[in-house]
């Protein structure tokens, strides 16, 4: 297992390597004509913590034990796959939906039905998530997520962003 680590490590270093180097085509830094970010940024700096969270893999392995092995518990194979289905269900949802439904009402199954945690938690990351990810991409990058049918009930905030 901690050979598989180490190779997987190495080809998301290369992998990510790669990616920054080609991000650098574009600027990556603040773009000040359009008031954000360059056209490279979010690769390149996407990029570089992929290096980073790969990198500390590798190192974690060389840590580990040699002992360590790798097993696969039958009991969380239903759990996996429910969390796959619910994924799955919710890419579909994103077209007719739209994100800010699709990605709350699967937020809203995962905390509170599968992981059974507080009505507080759920509540608000359900309800912030969508506030967020509304303001950091379509107010501040100007990127507009796919909103399906509720498109009409962002007329009102476009007017205000845009």
């Amino acid at each position: 297992m901690l050979a598989g680590d180490r190779i997987i490590a190495g080809a998301i270093m290369v992998l990510s390597v790669y990616f920054m180097i080609h991000a650098t085509a574009l600027p990556i830094g603040w773009n000040g004509e359009t008031g954000g970010p360059g056209g490279g940024a979010f690769p390149f700096w996407l990029s570089a913590v992929m290096l980073l969270c790969s990198s500390l893999i590798l190192l974690r392995s060389f840590g580990a034990s040699a002992r360590a092995s790798f097993f696969f518990d039958m009991s969380m194979l239903r759990p996996l796959l429910m969390v796959i289905a619910a994924l799955f269900v919710t890419i579909a949802l994103i077209p007719i939906a739209g994100a800010y439904i699709a990605i709350p009402l699967f937020l809203f199954w995962y905390l509170k039905i599968f992981g059974r945690h507080g009505w507080v938690l759920t509540l608000c990351l359900t309800l912030g998530t969508p506030v967020f990810l509304f303001f950091f991409f379509e107010a501040t990058l100007k990127i507009l997520l796919p909103k399906g049918f509720t498109e009409p009930l962002f007329f009102p905030l476009y007017a205000m962003f845009f």
